[in-house]
């Protein structure tokens, strides 16, 4: 597996090498500076050590004080968000997590706001990046690999369903929470696209880009995550990227051309819907459908992998959590209304926490 990028990149064919060599093979890992404990109050959390590192600031590890459950505590500095492509990306960013709920979506509980910060309270998923998880283990095995791709797929498609579309796909920005279960992160990068809307603008990490996105072309948006999905599965299986090179023009050459190998070690079956994804036209490229009904991601039935809250969020609201919210001070009736409301606030923060904590 490649060394990390910092932070997604917009790029084009004329890009640095720079830019590349962020993407280049390496044998280690970055070092991770230890980081400093500092405790605080946030209204109804204290916040704890940082966890990670933003553009805009720092991620901390958070506890809700109602429920004692641990949150993620996304910090972003509003004086390092002054250019009007960031405020759009911060803007766009909270608008989608607030837009979409699926178990394999990170949630977004609620927004506070000071004078210097704006803090987004986040589910935690207390697992680590799946980039982490592959690289630790040298390779993901199949059968593992398969449950990890009925996740990612059914959280795709629930963002596909909602008109949007992710483009910057890649293990970095897949978490796993404490059952190991998949939780897509960072929208920063996305946007919204009407029916048969084609899209322009490339932009991503250029390893997990398609070719009609690295070659200018418009680029029909569900298929550009698609192509991404297929680097991901071969990066699980194969411990490797398909396509790597310190040379930005080698690189986008290998994309264009679909030019990987596949190692021996993995099965016939799988190589069959990796090729599948990483079709180069993107109107022959493998459509959710067709993951969906190929062998290899067959060898799982689809109930099988589908977390328990998955049921539980279709039956509609937990009557006993709606009563231990009425035992925490929230009138029912009003925690009803904003739950139905999809509001982002203390009262359905707390029902969602309570709800986990019961599973």
């Amino acid at each position: 597996m490649p060394m990390k990028t910092v932070a997604p990149v917009h790029y084009s064919p004329a890009q640095s090498a720079r830019a590349a060599a962020q993407g280049a093979a390496s044998t280690s890992l970055p070092q991770r500076s230890p980081h400093v404990v500092s405790n605080k109050n946030l209204g109804h959390y204290i916040l704890g050590r940082t966890i990670g590192e933003g553009t805009f600031g720092k991620v901390k590890l958070g506890r809700h004080i109602l429920t004692g459950e641990r949150v993620a505590v996304k910090v972003l500095e509003k004086d390092r968000i002054q250019e009007v492509a960031d405020i759009e990306r911060v803007a766009r960013e909270v608008q989608l997590l607030k837009l979409i709920r699926h178990p394999h979506v990170v949630q977004l509980f609620e927004i506070i706001e000071t004078r210097g910060q704006l803090y987004l309270i986040m589910e935690y998923a207390s697992g680590g990046e799946l980039f982490d998880y592959i690289v630790q283990n040298q390779r993901v095995p199949e059968p593992e690999a398969c449950r990890f791709f009925h996740q990612i797929i059914a959280g795709v498609e629930q963002i596909h369903a909602m008109n949007v579309v992710h483009r910057d796909l890649k293990p970095e920005n897949l978490l796993l929470d404490e059952h190991k279960c998949i939780k897509i992160v960072d929208f920063g990068l996305s946007n919204r696209f009407d029916d048969n809307q084609l899209l322009r603008t490339a932009c991503g990490s250029p390893c997990y880009a398609p070719p009609e996105m690295v070659s200018g072309q418009s680029y029909v948006p569900q298929m550009c995550d698609l192509w991404s999905c297929g680097v991901i599965l071969f990066a699980m299986v194969c411990g490797f990227l398909p396509f790597e090179d310190s040379n930005t023009s080698a690189l986008y050459k290998k994309i264009l051309a679909a030019n990987y190998t596949a190692p021996s070690f993995i099965t016939d079956s799988v190589k069959e819907l990796i090729a599948g994804l990483l079709t180069v036209d993107p109107a022959k490229r493998f459509t959710i459908a067709d993951v969906r009904a190929h062998e290899w991601y067959r060898q799982l039935p689809e109930a099988s992998v589908r977390p328990r809250d998955l049921v539980s969020r279709q039956c509609g609201l937990e009557e006993d959590v709606l009563q231990e919210l009425k035992c925490h001070g929230f009138p029912q009736e009003y925690a009803t209304n904003c739950l139905l409301n999809n509001k982002h606030n203390s009262v359905t923060t707390t029902y969602y926490l309570l709800a986990a904590k019961r599973r």
